[in-house]
């Protein structure tokens, strides 16, 4: 039997984005801020000791405050330093190093997630199901590729439906070439032109148990297409997904998924599959296409994924009989299992946290030139 363990967690994110005002894709990256303190409010409520912290480009120095003070675990949200997704693994990375249990996917599993094609690559290799693609390196389509049909063109290293929008869907060879060099040119890397599933969009969500606990699937939800207008292509694109003031986003709702209990056991079949082979931790989505045939294609997979109290993976918990609250405690506790291997964490000691909400919020840290200083605003998760 497990005893009850004092707990300490640094809920961290990043501040990235305010580098980037006046970029129309920075929604994406803002979001986090509400996102931190959903999770600091929800480890309050059970009396974890919270505290904060906005990271921005110093990295390690952040790495290094948050050893100062001595937490049970991190509670880690950060998506990306200076606005580039790509760089999402560094974190964690320094984390392990300085052997602080953290929440979420370890840096390997995030450097391959980050890099869709390379996501592909492991997963047919595991024999999952997905699109069939082609990587293009630069801005123009090789002339010997011929298309098998409509085609969707994404960059490859983005994630959270950045450079997906309407125009991303592509029946001709002009609007292929088209869409591939606006995508080369935007957003400079690698480009992802893959097949177009045109079938139901389902999103897979996993969550791991304790250590007398299995992983499980939470119930499936789906993506309601319905409300979009017959002309458009049926995917989520950034406008769907983040402008809340837009046609697109109240036109796709999600909500759980109806389907037939063989239908179901394929589709998690699938996604169980994909989480193995990248070797998503604690948490994650998977998203599927199914195609009119019955086949699941994975088109993408999410360690990691948005846990913010209104995102889909919250509603997948709440559908499967678990709290918001209850599903951040516990994602918390898995990292502190880990640190405590010998235990089995039960609750956090019942104690008032030093702030009566989500605790004290650290000052984010930066560069510049002739050291490392403190940022100055103290602006954490409960600022906007």
């Amino acid at each position: 039997m497990g005893h009850t363990l004092e707990g300490r967690i640094v809920v961290a994110f990043n501040r990235d984005f305010e580098e980037a005002k006046g970029d129309p894709e920075n929604r994406a990256r803002e979001d986090v801020v509400g996102t931190a303190r959903d999770v600091a409010s929800a480890l309050a409520a059970a009396g974890f000791e919270v505290e904060t912290l906005g990271v921005t480009d110093d990295v390690g120095a952040a790495v290094d405050e948050i050893a100062s003070l001595a937490p049970d675990a991190v509670f880690n949200l950060c998506e990306s330093f200076g606005g580039e997704g790509r760089f999402e693994a560094v974190f964690p990375l320094l984390l392990d190093l300085s052997q602080l249990a953290f929440t979420g996917s370890t840096a390997p599993t995030l450097m391959l997630a980050v890099h869709k094609d390379r996501t592909k690559q492991i997963l047919q290799a595991c024999g999952v199901c997905t699109p069939a693609s082609l990587r293009v390196d630069g801005p123009s389509v090789p002339s010997t590729f011929e298309m098998p049909g409509p085609m969707i063109v994404k960059p490859s290293r983005e994630d959270a439906s950045v450079g997906i929008s309407n125009d991303s869907v592509v029946a001709t060879r002009a609007a292929l070439e088209r869409q591939v060099a606006y995508v080369w040119e935007r957003y400079r890397q690698p480009v992802l032109v893959e097949q177009y599933i045109d079938g139901r969009e389902i999103y897979v969500a996993k969550l791991d148990g304790g250590r007398e606990e299995a992983s499980c699937i939470l119930p499936l939800f789906e993506v309601d297409f319905g409300g979009l207008a017959a002309h458009h292509p049926r995917v989520v694109t950034f406008e769907a997904k983040w402008r809340e003031e837009s046609a697109a986003y109240h036109g796709t709702p999600t909500r759980p998924a109806e389907l037939p209990a063989a239908v179901v056991a394929r589709i998690e079949a699938v996604g169980r599959a994909a989480f193995a082979a990248l070797d998503v931790r604690d948490y994650g989505r998977v998203d599927v296409r199914l195609a009119d045939d019955g086949t699941p294609y994975v088109i993408d997979v999410n360690p990691n994924c948005d846990l913010s109290s209104v995102a889909g993976f919250a509603k997948a918990a709440l559908e499967g009989g678990r709290s918001y609250e209850a599903l951040i405690q516990h994602i918390a506790r898995l990292a502190l299992a880990r640190k405590h291997a010998d235990t089995i964490p039960l609750a956090p000691r019942s104690r008032r946290p030093r702030d009566a909400a989500v605790g004290p919020t650290r000052q984010p840290v930066s560069r510049r030139r002739g050291g490392v200083r403190a940022g100055s605003s103290r602006g954490g998760p409960g600022a906007t």
